[in-house]
């Protein structure tokens, strides 16, 4: 299973900690790295067992879940722009009136009904996923949706995917194999966010990799290697250092 399919089925305990745990492993629900049972990790003097281990690692590594979550694309929260930035403010421990203050806002009892408001979505979130949990025990003829990656930028209709959908497209653009190389990549917008999840699998979750590394691999898929790494980074499955010295998965 993948690090996106493992993070939109993690409850919400789980995203609120930003790990979960899997067998013998504990896996990040916001890069993948995985720490196992039965290991010490050492880290800055001391001797840490997984879990510790894992917590430290989001602490150090990502500083705030709550930051990590509210940074993903509004089409995923639900938020916004202004829902955010209240979020973010009330997060931070702000008083209503500096919330006032800073986002320019004209009483506190405006404030105070965007309190009321986010309220009332959570309420109805809370319902929506009793709702949904119901219907996938009657609902025999659902689709099986593959999920958006967390990382994704500008989520629209290009990732309405079906599993029997994105299962076609990669046997017509891959047929000598997954692993082998692309027929053409000159594709249409929702056929390249199938290949692009596709082509992410080739890179290893926590791993930082030279540019050179980068075009080795995406190499073995298709001979115009610049254009894949850069759709790669366009669409948010990797990151890298501006000067290009370095790259690395972010789904």
């Amino acid at each position: 299973m993948s690090i996106t399919d493992v993070f939109w089925s993690s409850s919400v305990e789980e995203l609120k900690q930003g790990y979960v745990r899997e067998g013998e492993y504990f896996t990040c629900l916001l890069c993948g790295i995985r720490t196992e049972l039965g290991v010490i990790y050492p880290d800055d003097g001391g001797y840490y067992d997984a879990e510790k281990a894992m917590r430290r690692h989001i602490g150090k590594d990502h500083g705030s879940v709550f930051d990590c979550l509210i940074d993903l694309d509004k089409k995923l929260t639900g938020l916004t722009d202004h829902q955010n930035s209240l979020l973010r403010l009330f997060y931070q421990g702000k008083s209503d009136d500096e919330v006032r203050t800073e986002l320019g806002i004209g009483s506190a009892s405006t404030i105070r009904n965007h309190r009321f408001v986010l309220k009332e979505k959570e309420r109805q979130a809370k319902v929506y996923l009793a709702l949904m949990e119901l219907l996938k025990e009657k609902d025999r003829h659902a689709p099986d949706i593959v999920n958006v990656h967390k990382t994704a930028r500008m989520v629209d209709e290009r990732y309405h995917i079906t599993a029997d959908e994105a299962a076609g497209v990669l046997d017509a653009y891959f047929p000598d194999g997954r692993d082998g190389k692309l027929s053409k990549f000159s594709i249409k917008e929702k056929h390249k966010v199938i290949v692009l999840t596709e082509l992410a699998k080739r890179f290893e979750n926590g791993r930082v990799y030279s540019e050179k590394e980068v075009n080795e691999i995406l190499l073995t898929a298709y001979e115009d290697y610049a254009v894949l790494r850069r759709y790669l980074i366009e669409y948010g499955f990797m990151d890298r250092e501006l000067d290009g010295s370095a790259y690395w998965l972010k789904v």
